[in-house]
């Protein structure tokens, strides 16, 4: 059973950028949103989140299957525009690869050498300690308990020059948010605007490109 919050500051503090004062922004029928002042991240407090067995049970029915045409069709749309902007024999890291990797797969197509990590199916330490050319992330930084922790660690990860590939949906302008398919999904904990990559973007010296609502390119300038 999930715990009430210990102060109002722990369901307002956000886990991105820190700022005390985050809003209710919506009251779902389990959890509740909160949207942060100062880098428009909208979040479920850390006493609303699923333990970590229950997160991975839900992960474990997952059927992401690397040869399923349509998948590759999704997959595609960060694929393609992120290897036009890579030099022959670049080396890589898919942050969060789940169970059934594709991105590697489909980036060794276009010729370059991808690792997997994820924390519960890939779970090799060592691979956090390179240095990496590019580093793709798709539909995982939603999921972050942490993202603060989380976006230092891609900074150390990626080279300077070297791109992140972000495939997450943007909570854009207009959403209903009350009918958001992309919030039922109890894993989804972080909902990311433009305005939040801009803002992270700043943060970390990144040169963000928004390849429609849910594909993200953004390159370390420093």
């Amino acid at each position: 059973m999930v715990q009430e919050p210990r102060s109002l500051s722990d369901a307002t503090s956000c886990p991105l950028c820190l700022a005390v004062g985050a809003v209710l922004f919506h009251e779902g029928r389990c959890r509740p949103f909160y949207r942060c002042p100062g880098c428009a991240l909208v979040f479920v407090p850390r006493a609303w989140h699923l333990s970590p067995e229950e997160e991975k049970r839900r992960y474990d029915h997952h059927r992401n299957d690397p040869a399923d045409p349509g998948y590759r069709r999704f997959l595609d749309r960060l694929v393609r525009p992120l290897a036009a902007r890579l030099q022959p024999g670049q080396r890589g890291i898919d942050f969060g690869c789940g169970p059934g990797p594709a991105v590697s797969r489909m980036m060794g197509e276009h010729g370059f050498s991808v690792a997997d990590y994820d924390i519960f199916y890939a779970n090799d330490p060592s691979l956090l300690e390179q240095g990496y050319d590019f580093l793709t992330c798709t539909e995982v930084v939603e999921h972050f308990r942490a993202p603060r922790g989380e976006w230092a660690r891609f900074m150390a990860l990626v080279r300077p020059g070297g791109w992140l590939g972000i495939m997450t949906q943007l909570l854009e302008p207009g959403v209903d948010f009350s009918n958001w398919y992309y919030k039922n999904d109890e894993t989804h904990v972080n909902f990311y605007s433009r305005e939040t990559f801009l803002y992270l973007a700043r943060r970390h010296a990144l040169s963000p490109v928004f390849e429609g609502s849910s594909v993200i390119l953004l390159r370390r300038l420093k």
